[in-house]
């Protein structure tokens, strides 16, 4: 497994995903924008990243956090302006850093003047812009597909006599990916946001662009239980991962290469071999089709190291891995590993082979807090209430400091605040997980073999997970105890690094409980 040297900015950076709502608020409301962004950058560039990805800023009536979108050229009034936009971008830029935005081609707002257009009459020119069906032979949807957040993913539309679909919320219309001129538009606001100086696009919802033509019944999942998501009691046989959702991939790829330097992440959960679609048969599709299985994936050493195996194995040739450990969708890490695990969990994304992606708080150790039912915002949690189902206490705003507020707003607060400890206390605690992370950053950055090196498996058992890294003559060694309990040493070296910060480097023999290490030959 050899890396391909490269100085490709995206194979060699680090991508940090930036939540707006939840970043910094500058105006009081107690939500995010674009100003508290850019007042926030020097965290960013002190931690040592390469990339900021700043979830969906578009105009939007917000039933969806922001990918239910208006205008697909446009800001967000409550997030800022496009004058805001461009003040944020070139700091980013004069700090050497990229800008990625989210684009989100597999459904618009019910608000979009292309939907009040298309549902206007069945003969509006932009009627075929969604996807229009008549009633099944019962009168009732054209098939059994459910929507991500519960119920059908069908919707009847009096006025017009026939069903649209909806694979989120009703207020979330699928946009017909086979009509020529919907990719055009799309593809010319992606131009719009390359002009504007954005380096790339983290691509929502991949996987249900251009669902089955026929739309044919998906099949019952046997084994399917309630935390799955009411979705994934059927399997998304013909409504995801579909022959023409690929084609589209490699059409907005050249849309992007006629650009310089640009990149296009992708989001696809699905089995190894539907993800590994997503990079083109001759690599013509995404860049980096996101890889998360260290996000569904149990705490087991040997379970991660084969699937690390699996998946450079099943990598196209030439294709650049990733790894992603949370995001805006998923239970925090040290929720869903526990706090000491979180930082071992931190080493492994950073010195594995590929591109690893950030969510933003990680680095502080947050974890999922508790959202009162009166607070909640994410339609998961509201359309299947007492379930436990929403993303909610993943999105809690950053918590800056320990005046009032966090540091994050002046006002009252959108959701929660976090119980964590504050950024600014972090920075001064050699022991903190802010601290940790920066000097993890800091040895990738420093270290060829890290960014770019080969991966080895050396070992794994029940308690430890070794690899070696190597590149141009360098060798690192990183060993990770996934135990509570002391264990020895897997391979030999001398070490260079721990995750726990007071650790006497002299002599090591044993890796201690939650350990990891990197060592040199």
């Amino acid at each position: 497994m050899h890396a391909d040297d490269t100085t490709e900015w995206w194979k060699d950076g680090i991508v940090y995903q930036v939540y707006p709502r939840s970043f910094q608020d500058t105006t009081g409301t107690g939500i995010g924008d674009l100003d508290g962004i850019r007042a926030r950058l020097p965290h960013l560039v002190a931690l040592g990243v390469d990339a900021v990805w700043i979830s969906p800023i578009y105009p939007s009536p917000m039933k969806d956090a922001g990918y239910d979108i208006t205008d697909y050229r446009g800001i967000e009034p409550l997030f800022g302006s496009l004058e805001s936009f461009a003040r944020l971008a070139e700091a980013i830029h004069a700090q050497g850093m990229k800008l990625l935005l989210d684009l989100v081609p597999s459904h618009s707002s019910d608000q979009h003047p292309w939907f009040l257009e298309s549902r206007a009459s069945r003969d509006n020119p932009r009627r075929d812009w969604y996807v229009w069906r008549d009633a099944g032979p019962d009168g009732g949807p054209p098939s059994n597909w459910i929507a991500e957040f519960g119920g059908a993913a069908w919707e009847w539309d009096d006025a017009t006599g026939q069903y649209y679909l909806h694979l989120y919320l009703t207020e979330q219309p699928a946009l017909n990916w086979r009509n020529p001129e919907l990719r055009a538009a799309i593809y010319d606001a992606m131009r719009t946001w390359f002009d504007r100086g954005v380096d790339g696009f983290r691509v929502d919802a991949v996987e249900h662009l251009a669902p089955d033509a026929q739309g044919r019944d998906n099949p019952p999942v046997p084994d399917w239980r309630f935390e799955m998501g009411p979705a994934r009691s059927l399997d998304r046989r013909y409504s995801a991962h579909q022959p023409d959702g690929f084609d589209v991939v490699r059409e907005m790829r050249r849309v992007a290469d006629a650009y310089p330097e640009r990149v296009l992440l992708g989001e696809a959960y699905g089995t190894l071999d539907e993800v590994m679609r997503y990079y083109g048969e001759a690599l013509d599709g995404f860049h980096l089709p996101f890889n998360f299985h260290l996000i569904e994936a149990p705490w087991d050493p040997v379970g991660l190291a084969d699937f690390i195996d699996t998946y450079e194995a099943a990598l196209p040739p030439g294709a650049w891995p990733n790894w992603v450990l949370g995001n805006h969708d998923r239970d925090r890490v040290a929720t869903r590993w526990g706090p000491q695990a979180a930082r071992c969990a931190a080493m492994l994304l950073l010195t594995l082979r590929g591109t690893p992606t950030l969510w933003q708080g990680d680095e502080l150790g947050m974890v999922n807090e508790t959202v009162p039912p009166e607070m909640l915002q994410d339609p998961w949690a509201v359309n299947n209430p007492g379930t436990g189902l929403g993303r909610d206490p993943v999105r809690i705003p950053m918590p800056w400091d320990d005046g009032p507020g966090r540091g994050f707003t002046t006002g009252t607060p959108w959701l929660p605040l976090s119980s964590v400890a504050s950024a600014e206390a972090q920075a001064e605690d050699p022991g903190s997980m802010l601290v940790l992370y920066r000097h993890l950053v800091h040895l990738r950055r420093n270290h060829a073999a890290l960014r770019r090196g080969s991966y080895a498996r050396l070992h794994a058992d029940a308690s430890v997970l070794a690899y070696a890294r190597e590149h141009d003559g360098e060798t690192l060694r990183v060993a990770l105890n996934f135990s509570d309990r002391e264990v020895p040493l897997p391979c030999e070296g001398t070490p260079l690094f721990s995750t726990i910060a007071a650790r006497d480097l002299k002599d090591v023999t044993q890796l201690l409980p939650n350990e990891g290490l990197i060592l040199t030959p």
